[in-house]
């Protein structure tokens, strides 16, 4: 059975591509219902109380309430509202970041897109995820909702410069803008440093994120701006715009700017994963099952999930750590800080790269 399975999977790229679709469409959106239970977990861990613990045990089925509450929430629809972009907008805060996932490397042998411009492919259609937080504050014809779209409008666009450069810089050391080629580059560990560093050492330092330190940190930044996440929720911070963007919507139209939020926090640290952690490798133990195909997939898939976990729980720790900057702190930091030192930082690359060639 084992064997017939590995001819399969080796032998039929088709079958691959389909069990990538199915983790895009299936696994995705449960890990986003794992992820609200986890939010408040962590919240309730650092705020030291008690958190969710009344549906199911631990209160792991508290997504699933949540869902059945929208599900049978009244759905209002203003009569002010531009209704086609007004119903048009939730839905594009969903579909961006599982396309988005579709050019992610889940394991060397799965993936749905394997293309040479995958980098390109993910920011173009990452950045059209703004038109969802901007048309909703539009379509909804209410002044707290048209400020929270403009202002998500306004921080997409500094800070997709700052990630876009930062990614850059990873992409000149790699010399490739194929995702999966850019994870392969850090496969191969330092063979020279086995004498300095303990061998798996080495497979650590030929990450991006020690090759790219400062990339790594702007590209975390801007991902929290991107994601529209604390410290950097101002397109939805309650106390100036009652609830921002998203005001005038209600039931599962809300319910789909909430799963856009976290799918998007899921693509961000995929990406992350993927340029700067090695995607799917770890020390070398991505190996292991080598004879086996489907193993062997099955362990670089759980080690990348593994790194996507690790990413999420800073993501959710940093929420409820550090408190909003203020709106002209955001812009100056993005505009005054991080562009012009992620400008450098890629020149920097890009000599450093010659001159080592």
């Amino acid at each position: 059975m084992m064997k017939w399975l590995s001819d399969l999977w080796t032998e039929n790229h088709w079958f691959r591509v389909v069990v990538g679709v199915l983790i895009v469409g299936n696994v995705v959106p449960g890990l986003v219902a794992f992820l609200v239970w986890l939010e408040r977990r962590v919240a309730a861990w650092i705020q030291d109380r008690v958190g969710p613990n009344r549906v199911g045990p631990f209160g792991l089925l508290q997504s699933i309430a949540d869902l059945v509450k929208f599900i049978f929430k009244e759905d209002v629809t203003p009569e002010h509202v531009n209704k086609p972009l007004f119903l048009l907008a939730p839905a594009l805060a969903v579909i961006p970041p599982l396309i988005v996932m579709a050019f992610i490397p889940f394991a060397n042998e799965l993936y749905i897109a394997d293309v040479d411009a995958g980098v390109l492919a993910v920011f173009a259609f990452s950045s059209i995820g703004v038109y969802a937080l901007a048309l909703g504050g539009w379509a909804s014809n209410s002044k707290y909702a048209l400020i929270g779209g403009v202002r998500a409008s306004a921080q997409m666009i500094s800070y997709e410069i700052c990630l876009g450069l930062a990614a850059l810089a990873a992409v000149t050391c790699a010399g490739t803008l194929n995702l999966r080629q850019i994870v392969m580059d850090q496969s191969d560990g330092i063979h020279w440093a086995g004498k300095l560093v303990p061998h798996w050492w080495a497979y650590v330092l030929d990450w991006n994120i020690c090759k790219q330190p400062v990339g790594a940190v702007i590209f975390m930044v801007a991902g929290f701006a991107e994601t529209n996440r604390l410290p950097f929720d101002l397109p939805e911070a309650e106390s100036e715009l009652a609830a921002g963007y998203h005001t005038e919507y209600s039931s599962m139209k809300f319910a789909l700017f909430f799963l856009g939020e976290y799918a998007a926090m899921v693509a961000m640290s995929s990406l992350f994963v993927t340029i700067y952690l090695g995607g799917w490798t770890l020390f070398g133990v991505e190996n292991l099952f080598a004879a086996t195909p489907v193993l062997q997939t099955a362990l670089q898939v759980g080690i990348f999930v593994a790194k996507i976990m690790a990413l999420l729980f800073f993501f959710i720790h940093i929420r409820w750590t550090l408190p909003r900057f203020r709106y002209d702190q955001l812009m100056r930091l993005g505009w005054s800080r991080l562009i012009p030192l992620s400008i450098a930082w890629l020149a920097l690359t890009a000599v450093g790269k010659e001159l080592l060639r």
